[in-house]
């Protein structure tokens, strides 16, 4: 009789915290989500250009809110590192894992601990040495481009950047690659590849590289407007967006590095982990993760991240054929899936059909991206304590006019799956800051335009 009562009374107190825990989920999914007009800069959150990144304040009123000092906040698909710096300035044990080399190293450098001055005084003596083995020794310089590539990736770097750029980067590369230390030289990395992916010029002949679209410009001109570089023949009237200022590599780079040293911190609060891995195949053990939040990637490659990271991929020793393999194996890749499809809810498979029935290629790599986006959620709900939550962030795509109902479908799956999920929120985007669009006139037929306006908060509780 005592030990029924005891039982009973048991499941009378899980379920009212249950209950409670969903309340608690609830009104943070329904509360302002927005977060326009507030500063997202702090620290070390602008160390680099990063498309489509989610305001710091997102993750930080989840990780405040359901998380105490010390826990285990986990990002599996970690981009630029924002939700794991925020754990870290909470106190609380960051995990990020990631498969695009740029942004893990992004991140890793966002939540490192460096001494300022020291890092600053380091930057100064390497741009000095730079500058100097540029007047001194050009056939050092010269013998490091000419063995540093193969052919294919030789051509890309030539068609994209002038010999002079060149030349500065190439005395850039030689001196932070003399650097032992490996969160320093991690750090002067990603300083030089913030000055060739940036929402605005950079040092290459690419414009539009900050959201994933890049072109190349006609015309190069010196801070005199004389020009150094022209594909632009007589006849044809110069249009703005052909042309593009000199930027001289050395000098970008030392304004970088100073706003970037603004940015260090001497954290000493507990740590946080990167790891170079598939989110579908989280290397965790079972039920030691207390919040997840995590931003996954567009169907159908909407934004292709390595189409912009392979511009300062390349100079940091990887080949052109090795970065689209890598890009291949993204979730959201148009390319053949590696798996089979999953089994989806009838839902989900229902918008899938729709979309084939319009165009087969795209109804496949939709497929292949709830597939995968299904392996995501198996491996989050395994690794998520009980009792705990999950919060994606996701936007819907436009394929051959459809919406992809991104968020009704995820929730679908992870309702198969057995997570509860009492609300979805919706923010409403500054679309300057979130998708950094190429133009700031609206165009209804645009498709980047239509899916910029809102994207969706999945809240997802696995039951205790």
């Amino acid at each position: 009789m005592n030990t029924n009562f005891g039982q009973a009374w048991k499941m009378v107190v899980a379920s009212s915290d249950i209950k409670k825990q969903l309340k608690t989920l609830s009104e943070l999914l329904q509360g302002d989500l927005d977060f326009h007009q507030m500063q997202s800069s702090y620290a070390s959150h602008n160390f680099h250009s990063f498309p489509a990144k989610f305001p710091p304040q997102l993750p930080h009123v989840f990780i405040q809110n359901l998380t105490d000092v010390g826990e285990i906040v986990l990002d599996p698909m970690n981009g630029s590192g924002t939700t794991v710096l925020e754990a870290r300035l909470a106190k609380r044990i960051g995990i990020g894992l990631d498969i695009d080399p740029l942004a893990l190293k992004i991140s890793q450098v966002k939540t490192c601990s460096l001494k300022p001055l020291a890092v600053y005084e380091t930057g100064l003596r390497l741009l000095k040495a730079a500058r100097m083995m540029l007047d001194t020794s050009p056939e050092i310089i010269e013998n490091y481009l000419q063995s540093r590539w193969d052919d294919e990736t030789r051509q890309f770097v030539d068609y994209w950047f002038l010999k002079s750029v060149q030349r500065e980067l190439a005395s850039l590369r030689i001196q932070i690659e003399k650097i032992d230390d490996l969160a320093l030289r991690r750090f002067f990395d990603v300083v030089f590849s913030g000055i060739i992916i940036t929402k605005s010029g950079g040092v290459s002949m690419a414009l539009d590289l900050a959201h994933t679209r890049p072109h190349r410009v006609k015309q190069v001109l010196d801070k005199n407007s004389q020009i150094l570089f022209s594909e632009i023949e007589e006849s044809q009237p110069p249009r703005s967006h052909w042309v593009k200022k000199y930027r001289s590599p050395f000098e970008e780079f030392e304004k970088k590095l100073k706003v970037n040293i603004r940015g260090l911190q001497e954290i000493t609060s507990l740590p946080v982990y990167h790891i170079l891995s598939d989110a579908q195949k989280i290397p965790l053990k079972d039920n030691i993760v207390d919040l997840i939040v995590t931003s996954p990637p567009y169907a159908s490659n909407a934004i292709d991240y390595m189409r912009a990271h392979k511009f300062s991929l390349v100079w940091l020793g990887y080949s052109i054929s090795s970065l689209s393999s890598k890009r291949s194996e993204y979730i959201g890749a148009e390319s053949q899936p590696r798996t089979s499809a999953e089994v989806l809810p009838a839902y989900t498979q229902s918008v899938i059909v729709d979309i084939s029935s319009l165009d087969k290629r795209k109804g496949m790599a939709l497929e292949r991206y709830y597939s995968e986006m299904k392996r995501v959620l198996t491996e989050i709900y395994r690794v998520l304590k009980p009792g705990k939550c999950a919060i994606v962030v996701v936007a819907t795509s436009i394929l051959r006019g459809r919406n992809t109902q991104t968020h009704l479908c995820l929730a679908d799956i992870g309702k198969q799956l057995g997570f509860i999920v009492p609300e979805i929120g919706v923010r409403n985007l500054d679309r300057d800051k979130r998708m950094m669009p190429a133009t700031l006139q609206n165009n209804s037929e645009s498709q980047i335009q239509q899916r910029m306006h809102e994207e969706y908060v999945i809240g997802f509780y696995k039951p205790a």
